[in-house]
């Protein structure tokens, strides 16, 4: 299934070296540090892979720095000896659930990389490997990809870079999907997920790129089910009534259990500082806010069912309008 593969410890690769290299291209094997290759290090308590700068990353790769970190691993800048220039590599944590995310995205990043040859939508996967049970991930570091793995870029192009937890509809839905601040209703209530799903969160993103905030701030499912409330209105008692035995704590008659069910004061003040959608939207937006909470509302209704799908948002006069060259 999956190709360009390159196992560290294992296989030995021929190497294209820049000028100034005298590294060799000796591989890590069977725990005995060779030249060529650093020493061997304990992951930190975290399961993140421990570097030096100036290691090698398999005979391939030479560690210039670090590009960031997150909840599946870090990025690193590196050079690559055999196409001669830098790249990014994601060095996904050593733990088990975090290697099994990884190959879903490297199969996810193939297949989306087959239609958008161009790389103008989404991160380009140059190469893969598996080095001493970190998952790497190499993709393009050229000065155009790089502003969207550590700053605002100057201009309003957007690429997607991180399919960390990307998932497939036809896997198990018992389990819990999305980053949480846009993680959907039906899914902390329990009431199983599709496609739908990810246009809830990007009606999240949408007003987080407005506003410059998320728009739901919260770790815990029941205040985040009220801050849905207070920004958007009640939640449709058919959801509450169905939801599943490890949600229906947050229910009390027919209704979410707020304030009442808060776990502190703090909790309860989080969720009143909150402004209605409309509100929000207009403090940040003067021309086409009309447009905007119209296409945001169909993105953000609590029902999947009612919900727009990808193909009519992308549809909505919000997209079609002039003011898309003035923002």
């Amino acid at each position: 299934m999956f190709c360009g593969q390159e196992v560290g410890n294992v296989t030995s690769f021929a190497s294209s070296r820049a000028p100034s290299d005298h590294t060799s291209s000796t591989l890590f094997v069977k725990g005995v540090a060779r030249n060529g290759s650093p020493p061997w290090r304990e992951d930190d308590k975290d399961g993140h892979y421990m570097f030096a700068l100036g290691d090698n990353l398999t005979s391939r790769y030479k560690i210039h720095g670090k590009m960031g970190e997150g909840t599946f691993g870090q990025v690193l800048e590196c050079w690559d000896r055999e196409q001669k220039e830098m790249v990014a590599i994601k060095i996904v944590r050593g733990i088990k659930k975090y290697r099994e995310a990884a190959m879903i995205e490297v199969e996810v990043l193939q297949q989306l990389g087959k239609n958008d040859k161009g790389g103008n939508r989404c991160v380009q996967i140059r190469n893969w490997f598996d080095y001493r049970n970190h998952i790497c991930i190499a993709s393009s570091r050229s000065p155009k990809d790089s502003s969207y793995f550590k700053r605002v870029p100057k201009s309003s192009a957007i690429k997607v870079i991180d399919f960390g937890s990307t998932t497939y509809d036809r896997q198990n839905q018992n389990y819990i999907v999305s980053t949480r601040h846009y993680r959907a209703p039906e899914v902390i209530l329990g009431l199983g997920w599709s496609y739908p799903c990810d246009v809830w969160s990007v009606g999240c993103i949408l007003v987080e790129l407005c506003s410059g905030e998320a728009l739901f701030q919260t770790h815990e499912n029941l205040e985040h089910l009220a801050m849905m409330e207070r920004v958007l209105g009640p939640l449709p008692h058919h959801m509450l009534k169905k939801a599943d035995r490890h949600a229906e704590k947050y229910v009390r008659r027919g209704k979410l259990d707020w304030p009442e069910g808060a776990a502190s004061r703090e909790s309860i003040k989080a969720v009143l500082k909150l402004p209605r959608l409309q509100n929000l939207i207009m403090q940040h937006v003067d021309h086409s806010a009309g447009d905007l909470i119209h296409l945001l509302q169909g993105l953000l209704k609590y029902d999947p069912s009612d919900r727009l799908t990808a193909r009519e948002a992308l549809r909505h006069p919000f997209f079609a309008g002039d003011h898309l060259r003035r923002i």
